[in-house]
């Protein structure tokens, strides 16, 4: 947070991008920093490169949002998102792009994502719940967007140890 790429609208990679050495092995590298920091999505400006492509990757199984389907490392080049049902839910999100922090967000949780795939297929994915949230979270760095710029009280903003000592007990002794 801080970095002015991360406030930029990416621009759109062209067709004759897709596929290429230069585009693979920007894939690859968010890839690895995707598993080296132990996140489940990542955007290409958050390690510099100022186009419209995101990586999301979720392991599934039990979590504190619940029993999660796997999600297989997947690329999603120029997504586009449209709101089936707008009404939002939240959860506490945090990123990398802003270390040691968790902030509560709402949005909207029933989403239709329409992009292009890393071999160039144009393809469409609907999605519920806490991923519609991973993949509104994603897409928001290539908008120049930051969860934080989301948040609708900004005293549901805390330091990660905080959020783990006082409020996450909170939110698991919630019905």
């Amino acid at each position: 947070m801080g970095h002015p790429l991360l406030r930029d609208v990416a621009r759109p990679l062209q067709p004759d991008e897709i596929g290429t050495p230069a585009t693979s092995r920007l894939i690859a590298d968010m890839v690895d920093t995707l598993h080296d920091y132990g996140g489940i999505g990542l955007a290409a400006p958050q390690i510099g490169e100022s186009v419209r492509l995101a990586i999301i990757e979720i392991a599934g199984g039990p979590t504190r949002y619940g029993e999660l389907g796997p999600m297989p490392l997947t690329v999603f080049i120029n997504p586009v998102i449209e709101v089936l049902n707008p009404a939002p839910r939240g959860y506490w999100e945090g990123c990398l792009s802003v270390p040691g922090l968790r902030g509560y967000v709402e949005r909207p949780q029933h989403v239709m994502i329409r992009y292009t795939s890393d071999r160039g297929e144009s393809r469409e994915l609907e999605l519920q719940g806490f991923f519609a949230t991973v993949f509104q979270h994603e897409f928001d760095h290539l908008d120049g967007k930051l969860y934080v710029d989301r948040l609708s009280d900004t005293r549901l903003l805390a330091f990660e140890r905080e959020f783990e000592r006082y409020l996450l007990p909170q939110e698991e002794a919630a019905p």
